[in-house]
């Protein structure tokens, strides 16, 4: 099909509205997670207050003021209306789930499995996935009701060994991209999860008991409290993640399994400053130090030393769809533009002044490497100009023109990855 509706376009929209979808959703879940947090750390005793609220707090927002009461248990009479705070934890696993599908399923010989890496079918890769975040709430879950009476400190440092361990586990399977990303997913299942499983039940739980007139048990607020905490200091990592395959100095690292280990300590100490304020036991600026510290430390991992995985050489194994390109007319006219008017940044040793690695980790020096990075080829130079940048090496028309043209003669729909 010709035009802006080819498949490889069309496939594009699908990802950038599966994308479009995951972002607003987080943006909903996660702000009503931090506000809430902000607010149970901020609630006080008061004159005045009904017999079992726990603690209430006065907001101003909005042009007007609210008053708010929190029941540690449950009131002595449900409200006829009770708003819960639960789709968009769905809508936010949902729609990652989705693009993990688009992406890294369906376009998994180019960005989950890397030959060098773990030679795995894509089926073999997909079910190492799906089965480490179903591993991952297992593991996390049981933790947390044989510690659910311990000191919670020593259960944050069992779980960060279980973080530490899945962060090097996926770089032994995946690209590191998909293994940064994973981990991410990883963590992301486990806070969904604990909404879905266990946080939503035991409320459930505490309005069928008032509705039959029982005296809910204490307990479930208590398991919830927990796991929603958890999920707090979890967020911040998790976004760090999430947004990581789109730096090379993060993934393709040869200490990227490290590196992400240590962002979850700075979503620690950057989620601890926070908290302490809102809980008004003072302004832990310590925390700063730490966190500065750690992305220091961060940063000199990302170059100690460098390892583009998919930038050093050049891969002997090309994926289906990459030999399909190879051998698509008009392949070697393309090979030429490219390298004349591309590799000059994207290359393993980038020759534009000021440029120490390829962009997003793509490198485009040989046959084969453009072969593989064909999809984006097509659609960064060949149907859109948003490369090269501003267009600085001066790619001209007819040359985009014979990228789209050899894209379109390998007559495999664009649907690679």
């Amino acid at each position: 099909m010709e035009g802006i509706y080819d498949w490889a376009v069309l496939w594009e929209w699908v990802e950038i509205a599966a994308r479009w979808t995951h972002v607003i959703t987080a943006i909903a879940w996660i702000g009503s997670s931090f506000y809430f947090i902000a607010l149970d750390l901020g609630l006080r005793k008061a004159p005045g207050m009904p017999e079992l609220a726990h603690g209430e707090e006065w907001q101003v927002h909005g042009g007007g003021f609210y008053h708010i009461q929190k029941y540690l248990v449950a009131p002595d009479r449900l409200p006829e209306h009770l708003t819960w705070f639960k789709w968009e934890s769905y809508a936010t696993w949902l729609s990652g789930f989705a693009m993990l599908v688009l992406v890294y399923y369906l376009g998994a010989d180019l960005y989950l499995i890397d030959a060098n890496v773990m030679d795995l079918a894509v089926w073999q890769a997909v079910a190492i996935s799906v089965g480490s975040l179903a591993l991952g709430w297992g593991i996390y879950t049981t933790l947390c009701r044989v510690f659910v009476n311990a000191n919670q400190t020593v259960l944050m440092v069992a779980l960060f060994a279980v973080l530490v361990v899945m962060a090097w586990g996926y770089t032994q399977v995946f690209t590191g991209r998909a293994a940064l990303l994973h981990l991410g997913a990883f963590t992301a299942t486990i806070m969904s999860a604990n909404v879905f499983m266990v946080i939503i039940p035991n409320q459930k739980i505490v309005v069928a008991d008032l509705k039959a007139g029982r005296t809910p048990d204490p307990k479930y607020g208590k398991i919830a409290k927990q796991r929603s905490t958890h999920n707090n200091y979890l967020t911040l990592p998790v976004l760090f993640l999430m947004l990581s395959n789109h730096y090379p100095l993060v993934f393709a690292t040869e200490w990227n399994w490290l590196i992400a280990s240590l962002v979850f300590l700075m979503g620690v100490t950057i989620r601890h400053w926070f908290n302490t304020q809102h809980a008004r036991k003072g302004s832990p600026h310590w925390t700063w130090a730490a966190t500065v510290v750690l992305f220091l430390i961060i940063a000199w991992l990302s170059t100690a030393p460098m390892a583009l995985r998919a930038g050093e050489e050049d891969q002997a194994q090309l994926s289906g769809a990459a030999l399909t390109y190879a051998s698509a007319s008009g392949f070697e006219d393309v090979v030429g533009i490219v390298q004349g008017r591309c590799s000059m940044c994207h290359a393993a040793e980038p020759a534009w002044e000021g440029m120490y690695w390829p962009p997003k980790g793509v490198v485009l020096e040989t046959p084969s490497q453009i072969a593989q990075e064909a999809r984006r080829i097509y659609l960064q130079s060949g149907i859109s100009h948003a490369m090269p940048p501003a267009n600085l090496s001066y790619m001209e028309a007819d040359e985009r023109a014979a990228i789209v043209d050899w894209f379109r003669s390998a007559g495999t729909g664009g649907v690679d990855g």
